[in-house]
């Protein structure tokens, strides 16, 4: 967060005033795998390890965080190096990506058309989850979510388990960074994606539901709606979609066996 001064200018009393207030701050992160440059994030300036292990999770570069050899933060020069184990095909993988030598805006993610041309990874888990442990866990985001309390200028995210255990949450000015971080932090805690549950304040696109798929979580959830390509993507993933989740209702668009009542 970044304090700035501003004018407050209130319509029913005409009157104005100087004041402090909070934004959310939003920077360039170039992702580099081995010496080979992958992509540039702009993001907000937090958990960006996590971030970027969770972002070649998501999009296929890395299977397991066993493949990493080391991660390699500079915040000054604002890159990450991400390096891999030896017997790992660079080329090959850089190959089959849908993401390469890219700059991935806060705004809008990845702007492919990718969900019309690849399929995601088909999802195979038993979790089911109960509707009122859902809801709770994805409306107490916004309250657990300091930055957007003091800013109302970013995206949160969390991994929860069947019982609404907190596994991992972050903010992001992205709402796919947000994704791609709490990804990251439950992969490095060797946390198993079949047995947790997505719960996000954003809308529910392709890319989010692309991404959930590749490392295997099962549900994904949201304060906010859902898209067509996140309807197409979630059926093709065999993953559970559920939009709306607020004022003591949900919308579950596929797989509505796993939200049990």
């Amino acid at each position: 967060m970044r304090k700035v001064e501003i004018t407050k200018y209130d319509l029913t009393t005409k009157t104005s005033k100087k004041m402090v207030d909070y934004v959310a701050e939003e920077k360039p992160l170039h992702i580099f795998v081995n010496t080979a440059y992958w992509a540039t994030i702009l993001c907000s300036p937090l958990n960006l390890k996590e971030m970027a292990v969770g972002h070649l999770l998501s999009e296929g570069i890395l299977k397991s965080t066993e493949e990493i050899r080391e991660v390699e933060l500079k915040e000054k020069e604002g890159t990450c190096h991400v390096k891999l184990q030896p017997a790992i095909n660079l080329e090959e993988r850089l190959s089959l990506s849908r993401l390469h030598q890219r700059i991935v805006t806060s705004a809008c993610g990845d702007q492919s058309i990718y969900q019309y041309q690849r399929k995601p990874a088909k999802v195979t888990s038993n979790l089911t989850v109960k509707a009122d442990v859902l809801f709770n866990a994805v409306n107490q985001l916004n309250f657990k979510a300091e930055v957007f309390r003091q800013t109302g200028g970013v995206h949160a995210a969390a991994l929860y388990t069947a019982d609404g255990t907190l596994v991992a949450m972050a903010e992001d000015v992205g709402r796919h960074n947000a994704v791609d971080k709490v990804i990251g932090m439950a992969a490095l805690k060797q946390t198993c994606f079949s047995e947790c549950f997505l719960a996000s304040t954003g809308r529910l696109s392709g890319d989010i539901v692309f991404k959930a798929a590749k490392v295997g979580l099962p549900i994904v959830a949201s304060l906010g709606a859902a898209l067509d390509s996140g309807v197409d993507m979630a059926e093709a993933a065999n993953l559970t979609l559920v939009g709306f989740v607020r004022g003591k209702r949900m919308n579950i668009y596929t797989f509505a066996e796993r939200i049990l009542s």
